[in-house]
């Protein structure tokens, strides 16, 4: 089909364009439009002519495995899928039998590019007196539901995201302890550009990224690419593509359920460090990044963008924030800010309310119709920043109650990834090491190697740790007069 042609001449001109150019990514949300609503047969095993379904299931020996099956649309996530999989992956994380659970793609080109918003607004429109009632909810109740037992699950679960991740994919991914990134890896939550916010868990988890990263990439809707995905903290994990099966057979193979032991068999499969590679979001742009995106207020983001020596780099951050909704991006950096300060089950109903008011009174409708519908460029409303304050954002999205409110399917909850350990070590994390915060490390003035050291031996020597810490270390320490233990610094504001 014509539209199919499309979508596969969009996604294979993706290159490993860096983040020193944020783009514009609301066609990436055509693949929403050409979902098919088919009812999905659970499969329990697939082998040679299996019928296909939109989710298949497989077993072997101890693993389950999900397989997403609708590589023609990007494996776009629609509520029949949804269905497939919650009540299989409630059952495995009870069986005895069941020692990891797996989520992998078929296709060459997606993991999962979003869920289908485009089905979502055709239900909000024949809404009558523009309430917004349960039908045009029933995907994102759902989807939230899956996504936070994702998150709270006993057994290990290890997500292959081998392709391009964003949106409700993201949501499938993110919140698992083992989370593998590839060299195909395209992430992005670039909802801002069609009217909406970042949901699926976003205000949790963008909000907890190291220095302002989460609020840049929510913003500006900008990508990570391959191994950049592994050493923002997104993934857990950096494997080739081409490793994913044999990883998969030793997963299989083992006997236990203990996530320390699926930890160290991943690790056997990881490629080492790249030479030469420059992850996209350091030195000098992830200083502008943290200057910038601290504001709490999208105008002074904009204002502090302005004030960059790198005029080519901020002018195009600047540009691509303009051509966002202003109602988006409002709500998404309050989202953000409100996020940092709850558990992950008030960010899921938090996000289930703002679902309600975009359905409500947003850009949402219009984005989806301009741009995966008439193909034209959409008319927000407001249409400029100015025209809508701060004020009237909190008052209608947060304030105001709603009509509806998330019932998730478990009771589980936290501040913080329970399984942060199997990531690179945060920035936050360093920091403390270097400011004598963390009593196992020792000295409060600590060399470069020592602090290096510590953490190669907190993480069990894993790949990429001491690139990540020294990328840390010389970014945001100095040596201390006459000593040759490291000093915090904070970052110089440019004039």
């Amino acid at each position: 089909m014509q539209c199919q042609a499309f979508l596969s001449k969009s996604f294979s001109n993706l290159t490993k364009a860096s983040l020193f150019k944020p783009t514009l990514l609301g066609s990436m949300f055509s693949a929403y439009q050409h979902s098919k609503h088919v009812t999905t047969t659970n499969l329990q095993t697939v082998s040679g002519d299996t019928p296909q379904a939109d989710v298949l299931h497989k077993r072997k020996f101890g693993s389950r495995v999900f397989i997403l099956n609708r590589p023609n649309v990007l494996n776009a996530l629609d509520l029949s899928m949804i269905r497939n999989m919650t009540p299989q992956l409630q059952a495995w994380n009870e069986s005895d039998l069941c020692k990891v659970i797996i989520l992998k793609a078929n296709g060459k080109k997606a993991f999962c590019a979003g869920g289908d918003v485009k089905r979502v607004v055709e239900l909000a429109k024949k809404e009558k007196n523009g309430e917004v009632g349960a039908k045009p909810l029933q995907f994102f109740e759902e989807e939230f539901q899956l996504n936070h037992l994702i998150a709270t699950l006993d057994k290990p679960f290890v997500a292959f995201m081998d392709g391009i991740t964003m949106g409700g994919g993201v949501g499938l991914s993110v919140h698992a302890p083992f989370r593998i990134a590839t060299e195909k890896t395209v992430f992005a939550m670039p909802e801002v550009n069609i009217g909406y916010f970042p949901d699926v868990g976003g205000s949790f988890f963008l909000s907890r990224m190291d220095g302002e990263i989460g609020t840049y990439l929510a913003l500006t809707g900008s990508r990570l690419h391959g191994i950049d995905v592994f050493l923002s903290g997104i993934a857990t994990h950096y494997v080739p593509s081409q490793r994913l099966s044999y990883l998969e057979d030793r997963l299989s193979e083992l006997e236990s359920d203990d996530h320390e032991v699926i930890n160290a068999a991943i690790e056997d499969f990881v490629s080492e460090p790249q030479q030469n590679h420059i992850y996209s979001l350091s030195g000098d742009i992830r200083k502008a990044v943290d200057r910038c995106f601290k504001g709490n207020t999208v105008e002074s983001i904009i204002d502090a963008l302005t004030k960059e020596e790198d005029k080519t780099w901020s002018k195009e951050v600047i540009n691509t924030l303009l051509k966002g909704s202003p109602t988006s991006l409002k709500v998404t950096l309050r989202e953000l800010r409100k996020g940092k300060q709850m558990v992950i089950t008030d960010c899921f109903k938090m996000e289930y309310k703002l679902v309600q008011k975009f359905l409500e009174k947003s850009d949402l409708i219009e984005g989806v119709t301009a741009l995966l519908v008439d193909k034209r460029e959409p008319k927000w409303n407001p249409s400029k920043l100015d025209d809508i304050s701060d004020d009237e954002i909190e008052k209608f999205y947060f304030e105001s109650s709603e009509k509806h409110h998330l019932n998730l399917l478990n009771i589980r909850s936290f501040e913080n990834y329970p399984y942060s350990r199997f990531a690179l070590p945060t920035e936050e994390e360093i920091q403390k090491v270097v400011t004598g915060e963390t009593p196992d490390a020792g000295s409060v003035s600590m060399t470069q190697q020592e602090v290096v050291d510590f953490f190669l031996k907190d993480r069990k020597a894993k790949i990429g740790v001491r690139e990540k810490v020294l990328e840390v270390l010389n970014r945001k320490t100095t040596q201390i007069d006459g000593q040759e233990g490291l000093k915090w610094v904070d970052d110089i504001k440019i004039k």
